[in-house]
């Protein structure tokens, strides 16, 4: 079995990104690094964050990214006025997105998931799970749920008045900021929870904490809690996700 996560993860580092960017986000580079520098991780995707506006067929009854149009998307904070002047270009039913961090990591043994997915829950991340595959594959969803969906018009024509744009831009730049402190709260948990001579050996630098973000010192040692409690349970729990990636339809989830 670790042969063949070896070969996997030989796979992935090999791989072209898939993504419409073509490259990590700036905001997770060092975390991916981290985790893909490790020999019981590789990620399989990520997002750093994002405010997005999509515009979608008015006859239809669902959101579906490949049936519509990307008027805007943003990983970074927004301006009101770029979004206003975006979905002026709509002609169906237009709906702003919040789309928090998420992150999909395959590890090389259940307990190495549930160190990360302990790291997770620790950092903020309250919706994180693992799934394990028919096959033996496991991987961890990092995630959390503070995302934002509002519809902005239908059919072409705009439902809100602009003031209420410029609101919600307000809203979603707020949730980024705090999306960035648990980007950073857990990759400063992940280097606390992993073993300190691979660190070293590694030289992964801690990341900066967002302007503005202040860490408490329970938020520094929340961390060592969770892994005191995995020592005292023997790392023999289960957590079960809600969401899994497409290619793991044939997952058997685990619960708690």
């Amino acid at each position: 079995m670790e042969k063949r996560f070896r070969e996997m993860k030989l796979q992935s580092e090999r791989k072209l990104d898939q993504s419409k960017k073509g490259s990590v986000d700036e905001d997770i580079t060092q975390l991916v690094s981290l985790l893909n520098s490790c020999e019981q991780y590789f990620t399989t995707s990520s997002c750093s964050g994002r405010t997005v506006l999509i515009d979608g067929a008015s006859d239809s009854s669902d959101i579906h990214k490949q049936n519509c149009v990307w008027l805007f998307v943003s990983h970074h904070k927004v301006k009101s006025d770029d979004l206003v002047d975006a979905v002026g270009h709509s002609s169906g039913d237009a709906v702003m997105k919040f789309e928090p961090f998420v992150l999909h990591v395959q590890c090389r043994r259940l307990e190495d998931a549930q160190l990360l997915h302990s790291v997770a829950i620790n950092s903020g991340f309250r919706n994180s799970g693992l799934t394990v595959s028919k096959t033996g594959k496991i991987i961890t969803a990092v995630r959390s749920t503070h995302g934002l969906e509002v519809p902005l018009s239908l059919e072409g024509k705009l439902l809100v008045p602009h003031d209420y744009i410029h609101f919600l831009c307000q809203t979603a730049n707020q949730k980024m900021e705090e999306n960035l402190r648990r980007i950073h709260r857990f990759q400063q948990n992940l280097l606390s929870a992993l073993p300190t001579e691979k660190l070293n050996k590694l030289q992964i630098p801690a990341p900066p904490l967002p302007q503005g973000s202040p860490e408490t010192e329970e938020e520094k040692t929340s961390v060592y809690k969770g892994r005191r409690k995995r020592e005292r349970h023997h790392q023999t729990d289960c957590f079960h996700g809600d969401e899994s990636e497409p290619e793991l339809d044939d997952c058997l989830d685990l619960f708690t």
